[in-house]
This record gives C-alpha cells, sequence and structure tokens, in this order.
C-alpha cells in the first residue's frame, strides 16, 4: 500500500510474458521446480486450497467505464488429502460498502452460478460460498461460472472514480483460501489490506468504448471491437489478482536496460514533474530490485498516475500500480517492490501484514540508499505494551489504529535494516534472495522467515526476535 519514508516526504499517500522462475542462479537443481502455494505439504501439513487457480473473464463496459458486466469462469485443483465440497469466492469490491440493503446494490453482484450452489453472501457481502455440484477429490479439477456486475463506486478510491476516470482494484471476485487454519473469511477493515489469494492465471477480455484506454495487469493487446468500440484482453500468468482501470488516459512506453516495459497512463491534470520522477523512480527499482531479489517476471508494468489521489494514496496490484503524484514525489519506489513482497512472494496480508508492509518498504528504503543507522534509537518507545511487528489486522482494527503506520511501516522495516547490521549485508542479501527463491509464487511466514534468517547465522538470533517483538 502506501509508504512511508523518513525524515523526507509523510504517507505518500506480458509481449511476452516471461517464464514465471527464479532467475537461473536461483533454480533448485535438475527436475526440481520452484516452491509453489498448494504443492503437496511436507510433514503432514494441510496444503493451501484450492490451488492453481484459473480466471477466464469476459466484461463489457458502459459509455464512460462505470459499469461493466459479463461472465467469469474460475477452475482449479483440490491440493487438499480431503474432498473439497466447497469454495469460497472474496469480493473485495464490496468490503468498504458492505450489504447495502434493498434497491442499493452492492458494488460487485454475482448471479446465474453453474458447477455449485450459491449460499447467501456473508461477511458484509465480500464473500459467497458456493458448494460444489460434486466433491473434488485430491489433485481433481473443477470449475465454477457465474455472471458478475460491477459498478465502480462514487468515490477516490483504488476501486473508484476520479473525474473521467476509474479504478477497478479488488473488483473481480478471487478464490479465498483454506489451509491448516481453516476458511481464510477475514473482513475487509477499511485500512490496509486484508487480502489473502494464491497465484494463478488470468485472461480477462474488456470490451470498452474506443475513447477509453485500459491499462491492465498482465501483457496487453487491443483490437476494434463493435463500432465506436475497443476489445482490450490482457494475459498474466502466476499473479494473485487483477487490476484495471479505464478513462482518456495520456501514456507513454519506456523500456529498462534490464527488458521490463513500464507504461505509464496518467490523467489530464497530473504534472509533468510527476509523470518524469514516477518513470524515473520505475526504470531504476524494476531493475534494481530484480537484481537483488529476482527477475521481475511480468514482462511490464504499468503505472497509472493522478495527482488527485491525496485521501488515499497509492496501491500495489500485480503487474500495475496505482500511484499518487503528490508534491514530494510518487510512491512508486514503495508500490514496484511490493511486486516481490506480496506479488511474488505471497503472504496472509490479514494475519500478517508485515510481511508484505516492512518488506517493501526496506526494500524502497534500501534502494534509495536511506541513512538508517539509527532507525531504532529514532523511534523511540513502543505505541504501547500490547504492540508488536507480526500484530495482524484484527489487532489494529480493535482500537489500535494509530499504531498501523508507527509499526508495521517503520518499525518493522527498521527491524529489517537492523537484521543487516547483524547478518552484515552480503549474508542478508544471500539470505532474502534465497526467502524469495524459496517461496516464489507461494506463501511465506513469519516463521519460516525467521528460520531462514536463522540459518544465515551462528549468532543467535533469539534475543533480536525478542527485543524487535518479531513473535
Amino acid at each position: 500500500m502506501t509508504s512511508l519514508t523518513y525524515g523526507r516526504g509523510t504517507l505518500a499517500a506480458v509481449a511476452a510474458v516471461l517464464l514465471l522462475v527464479p532467475p537461473a542462479a536461483a533454480v533448485q537443481g535438475p527436475g526440481r521446480s520452484p516452491a509453489r502455494a498448494g504443492a503437496a505439504p511436507a510433514g503432514g501439513r494441510i496444503a493451501a486450497t484450492p490451488d492453481r487457480p484459473s480466471y477466464d473473464v469476459a466484461l463489457r463496459a458502459d459509455g464512460d467505464g462505470s459499469r461493466w458486466t459479463g461472465r467469469q469462469t474460475v477452475s482449479f485443483r483440490n491440493s487438499a488429502r480431503t474432498p473439497l465440497r466447497s469454495v469460497d469466492l472474496r469480493l473485495w469490491g464490496n468490503g468498504t460498502e458492505g450489504c447495502r440493503g434493498r434497491g442499493k446494490p452492492s458494488p460487485v453482484r454475482v448471479s446465474r452460478v453453474a458447477g455449485g450452489t450459491a449460499r447467501p453472501l456473508t461477511v458484509r457481502c465480500s464473500a459467497l460460498t458456493v458448494d460444489l455440484a460434486a466433491p473434488l477429490a485430491y489433485g481433481k479439477r473443477a470449475s465454477v461460472s457465474f455472471d458478475v456486475a460491477i459498478r465502480v463506486p462514487d468515490r477516490v478510491h483504488r476501486f473508484g472514480k476520479d473525474g473521467a476516470y476509474r479504478y477497478l482494484g479488488n473488483a473481480l471476485p478471487l478464490l479465498s483460501v483454506r489451509d491448516a487454519k481453516g476458511r481464510h473469511l477475514d473482513p475487509d477493515v477499511g485500512f490496509g489490506e486484508s487480502f489473502f489469494s494464491l497465484a494463478g492465471d488470468f485472461r480477462v477480455v474488456l470490451d470498452h468504448p474506443k475513447a477509453l484506454v485500459v491499462p491492465a495487469t498482465g501483457t496487453t493487446t487491443r483490437r476494434a471491437g463493435a463500432p465506436g468500440r475497443t476489445v482490450t484482453t490482457s494475459v498474466a500468468r502466476g499473479v494473485r489478482d487483477f487490476a484495471w482501470a479505464a478513462g482518456p488516459f495520456r501514456s507513454k512506453r519506456v523500456t529498462t536496460p534490464g527488458g521490463v516495459r513500464l507504461n505509464a497512463y496518467w490523467t489530464r491534470t497530473t504534472s509533468d514533474e510527476g509523470v518524469t520522477g514516477a518513470l524515473k523512480d520505475g526504470v531504476g527499482s524494476v531493475d534494481a530490485l530484480g537484481k537483488r531479489f529476482g527477475r521481475y517476471p511480468y514482462g511490464e508494468l504499468d503505472l497509472v498516475m493522478s495527482d488527485n489521489l491525496d485521501t488515499f494514496g497509492s496501491m500495489e496490484f500485480p503487474g500495475l500500480v496505482l500511484l499518487w503524484t503528490e508534491p514530494d514525489g510518487s510512491g512508486a519506489l514503495h508500490e514496484i517492490a511490493h511486486q516481490w513482497f506480496y506479488g511474488i512472494v505471497g503472504n496472509d496480508q490479514f494475519a500478517e501484514p508485515w510481511l508484505d508492509e516492512a518488506f517493501a518498504q526496506y526494500a524502497y528504503e534500501s534502494y534509495a540508499g536511506f541513512d538508517t543507522a539509527t532507525c531504532w534509537a529514532d523511534l523511540g518507545a513502543w505505541p504501547s505494551a500490547t504492540s508488536a511487528v507480526t500484530r495482524s489486522m484484527a489487532y489494529y482494527a480493535d482500537g489500535h489504529r494509530s499504531e498501523f503506520s508507527r509499526v508495521v511501516y517503520r518499525r518493522g522495516a527498521c527491524s529489517l535494516h537492523d537484521l543487516e547490521r547483524v547478518l552484515g549485508k552480503p549474508a542478508m542479501a544471500r539470505m532474502l534472495r534465497g526467502y524469495v527463491r524459496d517461496h516464489w509464487l507461494g506463501v511465506a511466514t513469519t516463521a519460516r522467515f525467521k528460520r531462514a534468517a536463522q540459518a544465515a547465522t551462528a549468532t543467535d538470533l533469539g534475543p533480536f526476535w525478542k527485543e524487535h517483538r518479531i513473535r
């Protein structure tokens, strides 16, 4: 999500898809594939399921991109040893407005379900359970299809409107995850992120008026549709979500020295300085972060910019980042770092928000060359006796919201800088590269990160975890 900086700024508020594998130097050996969520678990652990999802979507827009209607099919595999009898779809676009009542439909609606029977919506209309037509055995695939209707809310938001521009982040229904902790049906608490999804493949066909420019996750091609309309087709492999925007954007394409295409889109009121700054940050950081953590795997990245997102900020999605070009600069560096931490290395963002926010902030600050030598001392006392870097969104939503940015972003990132001082820069770099490799398109946890860090040093890190409240 949005970025924080030390000492400057405030809350800043695939032509061909490349092989989705770690860099050559990180290959795990002959015949072995990268770690992937849903792979057969070791030691009797329950695998995350349903896994290996594939989303096939066709939507048609109204005249200004405020409404999109069509059909979506989701196929998936059961990676649990027990039969899968139902799946949960998350309608995250309803998370803020919830169930609006008669005559006021929620922003995202699903109907005419095939392949199963839909139950009533739950979790403030953001969760839909579908009982499958037949139990799905271990290792087998099934699919469900449904009509989807999306109404873009009238608010400046990652799922909302900005004048003539429409942003559709978290708009498509996604499969929820089930694992050893059970069904993940956490609420959208209204700040930060609550999302948890497994990497999958998307093919999204968007039929829209010709006057609308439509940036989207993935490799995008366009063709003429019916008179006055364009059909934009986007294909994305190994991503956890899909986002797009629509409006009379201006655009420019540049290619980084490392071969990643950056597609810049901006509103008519966005300053030239804002666009130039975001592109400069993008060109430098995509290649640099790729060298550090593993090559950016999606071939291209869309930077969607506006100077009018000050009430919201910036937001990351796979292959697309939404940026507020605020006076002190955009949040491009932090949001692009999220392509690795949340995108490539996934996590349960509700249960362990620090695993994406703190890591993205650390990567950003390291790339930017911030002086963090005294960051821990500079932070002073903990906000409260119950504060901890590893607290969940449930904790922050339950009367501790003021701690969220101070702990997750600032203390989380500073903890990683401190860990780098304990391990040494070369060892930290090797450890993080291995951590990313081992969780490439999979799901990380705090426990797994702590094991990776401890394996990188003979020093007992127990006191370090205790001091930094990484539990």
